[in-house]
């Protein structure tokens, strides 16, 4: 009551509908961003090193052939094009590895990045965590290579243990978030 005596009319506005179109749509954005945001494909590019020097020490350097091979990788993966360009590029933490890798680094102006030879699964676990959506290649050996893919493709791809003399195959394996991976054999 107020203070004539007259009882008071409340009016009542049912904003309920519009309130809650707006907090649907709200919603709806922030479902559709994450989405977008975790629909990425991340690509490996997995390789063995080049052909690294014959002798007695345990870490040899490449070959004359493993340098041009490395240079001939640079040639292949180093070019310009924005829509496919490698990201990220990580050797094992082996002489022959790296200088495989260098030409490559050096050409794009990417830090060459380093990971121990028997840690596949942190390796893989960190580039889809580092590197969402990115191309990024992994130089490493003819044992840890087909294990490489193989946790890059979650399982779904296991090639087999790699030739001593086959220092050309490359493995391009792609990992959608939300989607089958798939894999790609070249030979450079």
């Amino acid at each position: 009551m107020n203070a004539s005596g007259a009882p008071r009319v409340r009016r009542t506005f049912f904003a309920a509908p519009v309130w809650l179109s707006a907090l649907a749509a709200v919603v709806l954005l922030i479902v559709a961003w994450s989405s977008w945001r975790g629909a990425t494909t991340t690509t490996f590019i997995v390789l063995r090193h080049a052909e690294k020097q014959l002798g007695t020490i345990d870490d040899p350097p490449l070959s004359t052939e493993g340098e041009a091979r490395a240079l001939r990788l640079a040639a292949l993966l180093g070019g310009s094009n924005p829509l496919g360009r490698v990201t990220a590029i990580y050797a094992s933490d082996t002489r022959r590895s790296e200088q495989t890798a260098v030409p490559l680094a050096t050409q794009l102006g990417l830090p060459l990045q380093r990971y121990p030879a028997r840690d596949i699964e942190g390796l893989v676990a960190g580039v889809l965590k580092s590197h969402p959506g990115g191309v990024v290649v992994i130089v490493g050996h003819s044992n840890t290579v087909p294990m490489i893919v193989g946790e890059a493709s979650r399982g779904r791809f296991q090639p087999p243990r790699m030739a001593d003399d086959d220092f050309g195959t490359i493995y391009v394996v792609t990992a959608p978030r939300w989607a089958n991976e798939a894999l790609l054999t070249l030979h450079y």
